[in-house]
């Protein structure tokens, strides 16, 4: 019998989604994640980038190319770690629930296994409990 493993799907390997709700304006939660200290926070120190379709970044974790830039709603970019065989993509949602209530969403797809995904997983909730703590 098959045993469905936890993340992994058919078309694009294994995933990763995490999302949190956070008592900020839409127009907030953007300020945090695409200032310059917020983009260091969840791509890595070090990098310096205008946000626009295939744009390339380079920080000290990794490299990649913003794909989709939708102020107030989406991202969409291509992210490779150090060490990592290909790149994966990240998309970053913005929900606004209420005036004062955003949803922030991290998914992230084309992860080489499981211990990779978990990593980032933990990555991803380290970054919303970052986000949280500078609100």
């Amino acid at each position: 019998m098959n045993q469905k493993i936890v993340g992994k799907t058919k078309s694009v390997g294994f995933q990763i989604g995490v999302r949190r709700t956070l008592p900020v304006s839409q127009e907030k939660a953007w300020e945090l994640l695409t200032s310059a200290e917020g983009l260091e926070s969840w791509l890595g120190a070090g990098i310096s980038v205008m946000l626009q379709p295939g744009q390339k970044y380079y920080s000290e974790e990794g490299t990649g190319e913003f794909r989709i830039v939708k102020p107030l709603q989406q991202l969409r970019l291509t992210w490779q770690k150090e060490g990592w065989q290909r790149p994966s993509t990240v998309q970053v949602r913005l929900i606004a629930k209420e005036a004062n209530k955003t949803t922030i969403s991290f998914h992230q797809e084309h992860l080489a296994d499981e211990k990779v995904r978990e990593a980032m997983k933990e990555h991803w909730e380290a970054v919303l409990d970052r986000i949280r703590e500078n609100i």
